[in-house]
């Protein structure tokens, strides 16, 4: 996405360029952090230049949305703090340092908001986030794969947090699209009990009420949940920058639907958006620009948590 000037107007402020932490570590409503893992991933992909892109295009756009009634609802009045990106986040001492910083961060936040990054970044966030309540965490994820591949890459994070003592009964994948997975992860999801919701039995269903049943699977253990966005849920018109996106996936506003829904319930403590390359997008910023709506729809989630 090529940088352009943007107006200047006193009356429509712009989200992003939010400060980094202070001395005092205050508390704040979201945290963000650069996840920008990208050297395990099973295709070539530039997805650790997009934490610095979503940055961008997040100032594109204004923290306010039209409340329930109408009713405009200033996001500006919610506490943001960025925390940077983590170095080298990628191998076993990557993936240390980000639990670190995520741990760190969630101890003076409502929510973390993690930014890769592929895909294979889900693993230490949602980690650092659970810390101690791992075992009665969960997660859901909004994504056209499984995520339950051997080895260790972006096709694996849903199996590693199950081998690292997540239960899979408090597993929700929802999205999981047609012609993009073999027979034999769907059969391995099925015998771990994970919950899936395919792409097709989501069309014209009510965001609220999907989470809603998602998250009374997920929370079930009492514990945090972690949602997992991965951006190539979406259709490949809306999403070219993801590597793996294809023809027939959510609309773009399905999945801030999606995303702001899950972000209402307290439960949800962590969140990853993954899976965009920036360096692949097209030259309007299509996909970085859904990325970087998709933190402000967690933000939005917030604000409305009381209503």
């Amino acid at each position: 996405m090529t940088p352009t000037a943007l107006p200047h107007d006193p009356l429509w402020p712009r989200a992003g360029g939010w400060p980094s932490p202070s001395g005092d570590a205050g508390p704040a409503d979201l945290a963000l952090l650069g996840v920008p893992a990208h050297r395990t991933s099973l295709s070539p992909t530039g997805a650790h230049a997009t934490p610095a892109a979503v940055r961008q295009a997040l100032q594109r756009f204004s923290p306010a949305l039209a409340g329930p009634d109408g009713t405009p609802l200033d996001l500006a009045a919610l506490t943001v703090v960025d925390h940077g990106d983590v170095t080298e986040p990628d191998g076993p001492e990557g993936e240390a340092r980000t639990r670190t910083r995520v741990a760190a961060a969630l101890a003076h936040a409502r929510v973390l908001v993690a930014v890769g990054g592929d895909n294979s970044a889900t693993v230490a966030t949602a980690l650092g986030a659970w810390g101690d309540d791992l075992a009665t965490a969960g997660l859901v994820t909004l994504d056209a794969h499984h995520d339950l591949r051997d080895g260790v890459s972006n096709g694996s994070p849903v199996r590693r947090l199950i081998e690292a003592g997540l239960d899979p009964r408090r597993v929700v994948q929802l999205g999981i699209a047609d012609f993009a997975n073999s027979a034999a992860y769907a059969r391995r999801a099925a015998d771990l009990g994970i919950a899936v919701v395919p792409l097709n039995a989501l069309r014209g269903r009510d965001a609220g009420d999907v989470m809603r049943e998602a998250l009374a699977t997920a929370g079930a253990g009492g514990g945090p949940v972690h949602l997992d966005v991965d951006v190539d849920v979406c259709d490949r018109s809306v999403a070219p920058a993801c590597p793996a996106s294809v023809p027939g996936g959510l609309a773009a506003w399905e999945l801030r639907a999606l995303v702001r829904a899950a972000a209402r319930d307290e439960r949800v403590r962590s969140v990853d958006v993954v899976e965009v390359d920036a360096t692949a997008d097209t030259p309007d910023g299509r996909t970085v620009r859904l990325a970087a709506l998709c933190v402000l729809e967690v933000l939005a989630g917030l604000a409305l948590r009381a209503s």
